[in-house]
């Protein structure tokens, strides 16, 4: 990125995640060793936070909307012990993820210190056919891959400046989502549904 003009910046995959679970820990499709993820990283300026803020919650909204999930669970995470990044910038990311949560007018948590090392986050949560509740979206503030990375831009004044990180998932772990839906569905789907299930689900 060269500009300020350039940001926000969006890029989005649908990539595959390995994590070493513990074998007695593994459950169906909720708990696996490989998943694949609905990821993407957005790169903005920290006046144009609370906006994309509240363009993910949108999306996840609509997108949950369509598979029947109304109500989930919100939980807000603050700044640790330990972290990256000036007071300042942890102040006005927490700030603007609380503004986008009452934009939207969701109901939420504030979990103090549960925050990432590396930014402020918002994690939604959705129950599956007995009440249980998984972690399905979220979206993350990061501090530090941009300073890792030595990421700039040339702002309107002339200096350089670091953008603010933003990780997004929809659906978190597209396996566990379907776990989910499939169980609280009770195999009751339609013919549309269906041929849209083929792409996710090998039978």
């Amino acid at each position: 990125m060269k500009s300020y003009r350039d940001l926000p910046l969006r890029w989005a995959e649908l990539g595959t995640v390995y994590r070493y679970e513990r074998s007695g820990t593994l459950h169906g499709l909720f708990r696996v060793r490989g998943f694949t993820q609905d990821d993407a990283h957005i790169f903005c300026l920290p006046t144009q936070l609370e906006d994309e803020m509240t363009r993910v919650l949108e999306l996840v909204e609509r997108i949950l909307g369509r598979f029947g999930f109304t109500k989930y669970e919100i939980m807000l995470s603050t700044r640790p012990e330990k972290s990256v990044g000036s007071d300042d910038i942890w102040e006005k990311a927490t700030q603007a993820l609380l503004n986008s949560l009452k934009n939207k007018g969701w109901d939420y948590s504030i979990d103090e210190g549960g925050g990432a090392f590396y930014g402020p986050k918002i994690d939604i949560k959705i129950r599956d056919a007995i009440g249980r509740l998984w972690q399905c979206s979220t979206v993350q503030c990061d501090f530090n891959l941009p300073e890792r990375f030595d990421m700039t831009y040339i702002d309107s004044d002339g200096t350089k400046q670091r953008p603010i990180m933003v990780h997004r998932a929809l659906l978190g772990s597209i396996e566990r989502f379907m776990g989910v839906l499939v169980r609280l569905m009770q195999s009751n789907f339609d013919i549309t549904f269906c041929h849209w299930l083929e792409l996710f689900l090998p039978w």
